[in-house]
């Protein structure tokens, strides 16, 4: 039984009783749904006091730098697990076990190749066709290709578009990399794992065969893990609402992704990379630190602190540590631009400035130069964002699918004219 508030309205002389819902964890929330009745509405913009779904996937506390995906931490998901087995968790709700495990893998390797025809639909693009804008097509386009899942109500329909979903997401990327650079497409192959299959088609030639590196094979697959949900984020929140109107699950994870591409979302990565080179080397590192505290200068670091976790983000160790592990192995401690980020590191790390206002480094701080160093460049960037998340997305689109929704319909403050009748153009002034 949930505890009541009461709120008075002007012109009434009896409160009206609001439910308080309780969750198992986080905030209360007041449901509202009540004041429809009266005709009166809620105003927040941007969403950001309003809870508008129930949702059993993931929970961030970003007070207490909290991350939880089904209960389980994320440093330990991504220390112990694979990419494909968060995967499972997130859609099924429970940790698989062996031989669900091996089920669930087989099942997305037998997915992973796409359409032929879709390699004709890369050519309508031009070569230097941000990576994002044909993903963002070539994924619509996909609902064109696989008429025989397209029905929402059918649970077979929603589970087989879920599983061609992840599978194929890689081999697109891997395509628009691919088609952006003029070489030849390179196909799947299903005895490599997910992340380990994804660098194959990224940087495999036809004409030679060369081996992943194992360690940066499991370096790809935490930064897969680290971005695969984050709650009710703008992009997640886009693929509920689309798929609320009945939208095919192809279309609703298109909009995900063109969501996604939004600088103040999926760009915080590259926008790391971009403030590296703008400081250029070393040496100027005091001089940018100095324009950071100066809050006269527009000038501001990224990659530092968080708008969700106001403590530490929960994903930053891990990636911190994975980010030396590839650096060592690459040696990519020796380039300039790695020493420039190990040295703001330093100093946001100890610096009281930074300490006080917890501007630790975050995810997107690391993950940039991870991805650099495998010699991913800038414009791939969102777009394994994007790969990465599709579990994400997929999942709470099937929440949704299998409970109780409605189409969405947010209200507004109208501030514009009132009434006003028609002028003839002759007659105005």
């Amino acid at each position: 039984m949930s505890d009541k508030v009461k709120l008075h309205l002007p012109g009434s002389t009896e409160p009206l009783e609001l439910d308080l819902l309780k969750g198992t964890a986080g905030q209360d929330v007041i449901n509202v749904q009540p004041l429809a009745a009266k005709n009166i509405f809620t105003f927040d913009p941007g969403f950001v006091s309003t809870a508008s779904c129930e949702s059993k996937i993931t929970y961030i506390d970003g007070e207490q730098g909290i991350l939880l995906h089904r209960g389980y931490p994320i440093d330990q998901l991504a220390n112990n697990s694979t990419y494909l087995e968060v995967c499972y968790l997130l859609m099924n709700g429970e940790l698989p076990n062996k031989a669900q495990s091996a089920e669930f893998d087989a099942t997305i390797n037998n997915h992973t190749m796409v359409h032929e025809q879709i390699r004709n639909f890369f050519n309508g693009f031009p070569r230097n066709a941000h990576p994002m804008a044909v993903m963002c097509g070539v994924v619509g386009a996909l609902s064109a290709f696989y008429h025989d899942s397209l029905d929402i109500k059918n649970p077979e329909h929603r589970e087989i578009a879920a599983f061609r979903l992840i599978a194929k997401m890689p081999t697109l990327a891997a395509m628009c990399y691919k088609y952006s650079i003029g070489q030849p497409f390179m196909y799947p192959q299903n005895n490599l794992g997910y992340s380990e299959n994804f660098l194959h088609m990224m940087f495999g030639v036809p004409c030679e065969n060369r081996e992943v590196n194992p360690i940066l094979a499991k370096a790809m697959d935490k930064i897969l893990i680290l971005h695969a949900d984050h709650e009710q984020n703008a992009s997640t929140s886009t693929v509920r609402l689309a798929g609320s109107s009945g939208a095919n699950p192809f279309a609703c994870i298109a909009a995900g992704i063109t969501a996604l591409w939004g600088p103040a979302h999926g760009g915080a990565n590259e926008a790391v990379l971009n403030m590296l080179n703008e400081m250029g080397n070393v040496k100027n590192v005091d001089k940018f630190i100095a324009r950071a505290k100066d809050k006269d200068d527009k000038f501001r670091l990224m990659g530092f602190g968080h708008r969700v976790y106001k403590n530490f983000d929960p994903r930053a160790s891990v990636m911190r540590e994975t980010c030396h592990e590839v650096l060592k192995e690459l040696g990519g401690s020796q380039d300039e631009l790695f020493e420039l980020a190990l040295k703001l590191e330093d100093i946001a790390r100890s610096d009281e400035y930074f300490i006080e206002k917890k501007l630790y480094p975050n995810v997107d701080f690391y993950s940039g130069i991870i991805l650099k160093a495998l010699g991913i460049p800038v414009s791939m960037f969102t777009v394994i964002f994007a790969m990465a998340r599709t579990v994400g997305w997929i999942s709470h689109w099937l929440e949704m699918m299998n409970g109780s929704y409605r189409i969405g319909r947010p209200r507004q403050l109208y501030t514009g004219e009132t009434h006003r009748d028609y002028v003839p153009m002759d007659k105005r002034k």
